[in-house]
């Protein structure tokens, strides 16, 4: 047996050093330890840390620490109540998100109204021009009063093809922003299933407010016209000053209702709800909100019609000088051809803008309904418990509806 190793018992261990110091550092740590069991328990419901885990065998293994997490954003908005510049940001991100069934939809639309009501007017124009000139001095007041006639049913049916034209676009770009917001991405075809059985409702609110407005502006202007035309000097003075101040107070009139009936298409597709329920829901739904709606949709407004005034003046100005520049000599025949191709080229660059700007209203109007909802019935957490639900692989109601809330 060597000296270099010592009989031992078994079992028996060498005693640790103590210099005090290792003792203190264990009773520091289990202090820590017991501190931040403490803390936990006390921020989190139950006793437990977040996150803690807690079995029969064993006690709660805390977890680390967990900071503030973002809203979800599955897709075109955060799920949370929305600030100005999101919104504004999102009204804008429709068109670069999903451009077929948004772009392109308006784009069609308008230009299928554009060239419709172009080729309705022009040949009604040359066929009632062509039988007032051949014909006799007996039938031409006839002819004349017939031709107008049919002018202004041709007028009308391109007015009722453009309020169609208008309401299905609005439906689209509405179900479209929904949609988005979950992070979906449909075709212009899903869209317009999605919207079935409500698309007559919609074109019927939109004829609805055309008709109201043509109707209170036709009689107003009557109005006028008789007190000047049968008051004589204090009729055309209280005509003027009823035009000057009574324009005011009906474009404040106009512009007022606009806004409490802002809503009312959107809770019509996503609602789905018949039309005299979807009116009062939209004028609640915009109580208390009133200026931070007209804000937002008179920016979107005033940007749209400078952006399209912008771009369509030079067209404009190259329609009207541009001829002379072009065809110095003054031949008939090209100048004809340079007029007809500028005003075609004004109206193309129109139809393309004022697509923009009908995506862009439609979108911060469908925005702005979203917001509120989240402001004032909590439908962020809807939607995020919706987005949840279908990234399990559970179905989920639709969280726009009555039945969800």
């Amino acid at each position: 047996m060597s000296d270099s190793t010592s009989w031992a018992s078994p079992g028996w261990q060498p005693e640790k050093p103590d210099d005090g110091r290792a003792a203190g550092d264990q009773a520091a740590g289990e202090t820590a330890g017991a501190s931040g069991a403490a803390d936990g328990a006390m921020a989190s419901p139950g006793g437990y840390a977040p996150g803690a885990s807690q079995s029969a065998s064993g006690p709660a293994v805390p977890p680390p620490a967990a900071g503030w997490a973002p809203p979800p954003k599955p897709g075109l908005i955060p799920l949370r109540p929305l600030d100005f510049g999101t919104l504004l940001g999102a009204t804008f991100q429709v068109l670069r998100r999903n451009p077929r069934p948004t772009f392109g939809a308006a784009l069609l639309l308008n230009a299928l109204v554009v060239i419709v009501a172009f080729g309705l007017t022009f040949g009604v124009s040359f066929w009632a021009l062509d039988r007032s000139i051949r014909a006799s001095a007996d039938d031409a007041a006839a002819i004349e009063a017939g031709a107008v006639g049919l002018i202004i049913v041709t007028a009308l049916i391109a007015v009722a093809l453009s309020l169609v034209a208008q309401a299905v676009l609005l439906g689209v770009i509405v179900l479209e922003v929904s949609r988005a917001t979950l992070g979906e991405k449909l075709t212009l075809r899903q869209l317009l299933a999605l919207g079935k059985g409500r698309w007559w409702a919609l074109i019927g609110w939109t004829a609805l407010l055309s008709v109201a407005l043509i109707i209170g502006l036709t009689l107003f202007v009557l109005v006028i016209a008789l007190l000047i035309a049968a008051g004589g000097p204090a009729g055309v003075a209280i005509g003027v000053l009823l035009g000057v101040f009574g324009g005011l107070a009906f474009t404040a009139l106009s512009m007022w209702l606009w806004i409490k009936l802002a809503l009312v298409p959107t809770a019509i597709m996503l609602e789905r709800l018949p039309l005299r329920d979807a009116i009062r829901r939209g004028w609640t739904l915009v109580r208390g909100h009133f200026w931070r709606t007209f804000g937002t949709l008179l920016l979107i407004t005033v940007m749209v019609q400078v952006a399209s005034s912008v771009v369509s003046a030079p067209f404009s100005f190259a329609a009207s000088f541009g001829t002379v520049l072009v065809n110095p000599a003054g031949d008939d025949l090209t100048s004809i051809w340079l007029l007809l191709g500028a005003n075609v080229l004004t109206i193309a660059v129109t139809v393309v803008v004022g697509a923009i700007g009908s995506v862009l209203l439609s979108a911060a109007t469908a925005l702005i309904y979203i917001d509120l909802r989240m402001r004032k019935e909590g439908l962020d957490l809807e939607l995020q418990r919706v987005v949840e639900l279908r990234a399990s692989g559970a179905s989920a109601p639709d969280p726009y509806q009555p039945a969800a809330r």
